[in-house]
């Protein structure tokens, strides 16, 4: 049997960095305080593309480029590419054949986008991983996680235009018989909240022919704490079924939407500061890519070394949750 392990991860982010203050300023000017709000979601700063300069495409680029660098591998290395984006920047053609052409794939190689929202990225891994189990001509796989989240968001809007940062994530997979990688994962779906976050906020279809739709997506409210008790569930299931207790995993990188969130799992679950890993402060929630821009960080900052087990955890708008284990 094949395992899959990660050969190499890499992160890349605009450079521009904006912190707190530049939007107290901006809602003050509202007539809002937000000075609870970015305190409750962990916000301290997050990176931002300047208009014009960057896309969702050209971040995916830099990090698949740098992580082919640490890997010590070329494009034509690669057997299969997923591009994962809530945000592509074109849908015809798919931002993972642009990325093909980019880093000089062969022509042997899968390409295709993936979206499953927020939790885009670590569904793309799991997808990737299993299917590079069952096809014996798949060696390596490009995983990119990018979203120009900023694009999106609405001014008046707290939730979305000051909690998102932009960025970009690449994990290369490859098959090896170590006994290491990925292991196992878990989905729950619950559809009944399937309108509450849109875009286009009317539709694709009401998008093209009504000039007055809304150009940002709508977020209407709705309790996300309902999120919560599957979540806890499901990650006492994937852990029980493969063995393991909460303290057999060194490191849980789980979605930086929301620091509270992170903390409930972390209380519910009974879990040491050192095993969670926190990097909404600094990029802001960078959608598909934030749970494995916790792993990056946790790896650069020497917490997470090779032969840890982690957690991630996600969740996509609607709902979906997602649990994966892994063996770094």
């Amino acid at each position: 049997m094949s395992y899959i392990r990660i050969r190499s991860i890499e992160v890349y982010h605009p450079a521009q960095s904006r912190d707190n203050s530049y939007y107290f300023d901006h809602f003050d000017e509202r007539g809002q305080d937000i000075r609870s709000f970015l305190e409750h979601m962990g916000r301290k700063s997050r990176y931002v593309v300047t208009p014009g300069e960057e896309n969702t495409l050209t971040m995916g680029i830099e990090a698949a480029q740098k992580a082919l660098r640490t890997g010590g591998l070329s494009g034509a290395d690669i057997d299969m590419i997923v591009f994962s984006t809530q945000v592509p920047e074109t849908t015809f053609p798919t931002n993972a054949l642009r990325l093909h052409a980019a880093i000089g794939a062969d022509s042997r190689a899968i390409v295709m986008d993936s979206n499953a929202n927020c939790a885009g990225m670590t569904v793309a891994v799991d997808h990737a991983a299993r299917y590079m189990q069952g096809n014996q001509h798949v060696t390596r796989a490009l995983i990119v996680g990018s979203d120009y989240n900023t694009l999106l968001s609405n001014p008046e809007d707290a939730i979305t235009y000051a909690n998102y940062g932009d960025a970009a994530c690449a994990v290369i997979l490859e098959k090896t018989e170590e006994v290491t990688g990925f292991v196992d994962s878990m989905y729950y779906t619950d559809s009944s909240l399937q309108e509450c976050i849109m875009y286009p906020a009317e539709g694709l279809a009401s998008a093209t022919h009504n000039e007055s739709c809304p150009s940002f997506i709508k977020w209407l409210p709705f309790d996300g704490s309902s999120a919560m008790p599957p979540t806890y569930k499901m990650i006492q299931t994937l852990l029980e079924r493969n063995g393991l207790t909460t303290a057999d995993v060194n490191a849980y990188c789980c979605s930086q939407f929301s620091l509270a969130n992170i903390l409930k799992i972390q209380e519910h679950l009974s879990l040491q500061e050192e095993q969670i890993i926190y990097v909404g402060d600094r990029y802001g929630y960078t959608g598909t890519s934030s749970p494995f821009i916790a792993l990056y960080e946790g790896i650069a900052a020497g917490r997470i070394k090779r032969g840890d087990r982690i957690l991630f955890w996600t969740i996509g708008s609607g709902f979906q949750l997602v649990a994966m284990l892994f063996r770094y």
